[in-house]
């Protein structure tokens, strides 16, 4: 499968911003929850139900009293919504994950729209990267703030971090971008117009200082992984200083990203 999502125009009438989010779908031998999350949006896309702004990973809790498979993140889709009404998303992605998820997997998912997740929502994810919680806190939560959330596999485990995940991506300053359009398809050296005008990445800067402008050259070796701030997808950046370089920027190193 590529790994372009292939945008359709929403040519519905109702038009939703919804936060879909899965966690859990995996296991040790398996492909992680990210990839899953691609062939979700992917397939929604496919199908003219949806457009995909970006798809997000966050960070949870890492603690023994904690099941997970290797990193205990979970993934949030942030997307426009023209499929009707809310029970259909939930049903084709309860129907995804079951047919999907790996062996072993105790899948979840949780479905809101943005406009609705609500501070106490957005509260429990923020403690779900330093709490042990457990899914009877997650489902009472759901349903006081009308959350979709629901289990697919195992012990259904996964609806602690599908509830953070919605949170965590409402809060705007989380996590960090394992799909926005255009930039798995990069390689190379590009410019920052052409970087700016050929994917979804919202801005390009350098942790300080004036980043980089129209004709100067970034190189983008491995694809890029902007993060979420102030609820823009930030790429981060920093100078070369090497003398006779073929670029003037490059991405920051993964390790960098992954703090986010």
């Amino acid at each position: 499968m590529s790994e372009r999502i292939q945008q359709r125009p929403a040519d519905k009438v109702m038009t939703r911003r919804i936060l879909l989010a899965i966690d859990d779908t995996d296991n040790l031998e398996s492909r992680g929850t990210g990839h899953l999350a691609r062939r979700l949006g992917q397939q929604l896309t496919d199908d003219g139900l949806a457009r995909v702004h970006g798809i997000s990973r966050h960070q949870l809790y890492v603690h023994p009293d904690i099941r997970y498979t290797s990193h205990n993140s979970s993934l949030c889709l942030d997307l426009d919504w023209f499929g009707g009404g809310l029970d259909v998303l939930a049903n084709i992605t309860h129907s995804f994950l079951a047919e999907h998820s790996a062996p072993g997997s105790d899948a979840a998912y949780a479905v809101m729209p943005y406009d609705e997740i609500n501070e106490e929502v957005m509260a429990y994810a923020l403690s779900a990267k330093d709490t042990v919680l457990n899914q009877q806190i997650a489902r009472d939560l759901a349903h006081r703030a009308g959350v979709l959330l629901a289990g697919v596999t195992g012990d259904e485990g996964g609806v602690i971090g599908a509830l953070a995940a919605v949170g965590l991506r409402k809060t705007g300053n989380d996590g960090r971008f394992v799909w926005v359009d255009g930039v798995r398809d990069l390689t190379g050296v590009i410019t920052y117009d052409a970087l700016l005008g050929a994917t979804g990445i919202d801005v390009i800067r350098p942790f300080d200082g004036t980043g980089p402008t129209g004709a100067e050259r970034i190189s983008v070796d491995p694809w890029p992984r902007p993060v979420l701030i102030n609820h823009q997808a930030v790429l981060l950046v920093e100078r070369v200083e090497e003398t006779n370089a073929s670029c003037d920027w490059r991405i920051v190193p993964r390790e960098v990203t992954k703090r986010y």
